[in-house]
């Protein structure tokens, strides 16, 4: 039909998410008002970049945001978020904290959490969707 355009397809996001124990908690960044998904909590990480892969992605996001070497493990899970302009494809890895001291850099928080208190924060709706998937994988692999 002349003038009508077909529907547009959401932006596709690849995303991966950091599962980082410590001392028996988990690590969580609040992100900063006036982002996407501002002033909720989440698994840090990021997009990656064309030809990255995850592992080197998760390395270079956790330098970035907190100043940290860190190491990637075993991928714990994925999920998939859609909206009508954005689908946000998330892989989440255990990932081991060997160095630095954890800095503010693109956050406005970050909190060690122990893992059965997870649920009460204010994720975002693709970490949420993720949780209870990435807590089974991660206390399979434990000791």
């Amino acid at each position: 039909m002349p003038g009508k355009r077909p529907p547009s397809r959401p932006r596709r996001l690849k995303v991966v998410a950091a599962f980082l124990e410590k001392d028996g908690r988990i690590l969580i960044a609040k992100r900063k008002d006036g982002d996407r998904f501002g002033g909720r909590w989440e698994f840090p990480g990021g997009k990656l970049e064309p030809g990255e892969t995850a592992e080197a992605c998760l390395e270079r996001e956790l330098m970035e945001e907190f100043g940290v070497v860190t190491r990637v493990g075993r991928r714990l899970g994925s999920t998939r978020s859609v909206s009508a302009v954005l689908s946000i494809d998330l892989g989440a890895y255990e990932v081991f904290h060997l160095d630095g001291e954890f800095e503010l850099r693109e956050h406005d928080d970050l909190c060690w959490v122990p893992p059965d208190e997870l649920a009460r924060y204010d994720l975002t709706e693709p970490d949420r969707r993720l949780l209870r998937r990435l807590l089974a994988a991660w206390k399979k692999g434990q000791p």
